[in-house]
């Protein structure tokens, strides 16, 4: 989990403020489901306090946690890519305050200005996208191994 506010701290102060005239606060209780997959995705919400649980839904066995994520991160970015429906579920592991975005309004905004709207594209691209892609590359090391190739020289190498 990263630090209170770090997904703000990476847009420039003049696309933070337009981003944050979208936002109005929420309060989650525990155990809430925010979204489940499949569902449309109409809004993001990035988090000032709390944990969420991303899942996946397996047959046979319901839903399985992928990530959690916490403060200063920013939950959703299905809301992004049409057809706007959410790639994993999403449940509070206990209470959460947040801001919440209008998704439809956000994409209207980053159409009408276009340097907002591409601050706002890198940010989730790098810090959101990119991040989830590394950690699940590391996940799926962990979980299925990596035997590398002796490195030539090494003991042992070439027997």
């Amino acid at each position: 989990m990263t630090r209170e506010g770090a997904f703000l701290d990476t847009l420039p102060p003049v696309h933070r403020g337009w981003l944050l005239g979208f936002a109005h606060e929420v309060t989650l209780p525990a155990e809430a489901r925010i979204f489940d997959e499949g569902g449309a995705a109409d809004r993001f919400w990035i988090l000032h306090s709390g944990v969420v649980a991303l899942d996946v839904h397996i047959p046979g066995r319901g839903p399985v946690v992928v990530e959690t994520i916490g403060d200063g991160e920013l939950l959703g970015w299905s809301w992004l890519f049409a057809p706007y429906r959410w790639h994993l579920g999403a449940r509070t592991r206990g209470p959460v305050r947040a801001m919440e975005f209008d998704a439809a309004r956000v994409r209207a905004a980053m159409e009408d200005s276009p340097a907002g709207g591409l601050a706002l594209f890198r940010a989730i691209a790098d810090q959101v996208i990119g991040e989830r892609l590394r950690a699940a590359r590391t996940r799926l090391l962990d979980l299925y191994g990596y035997d590398a190739p002796p490195r030539p020289g090494a003991q042992g190498a070439g027997r």
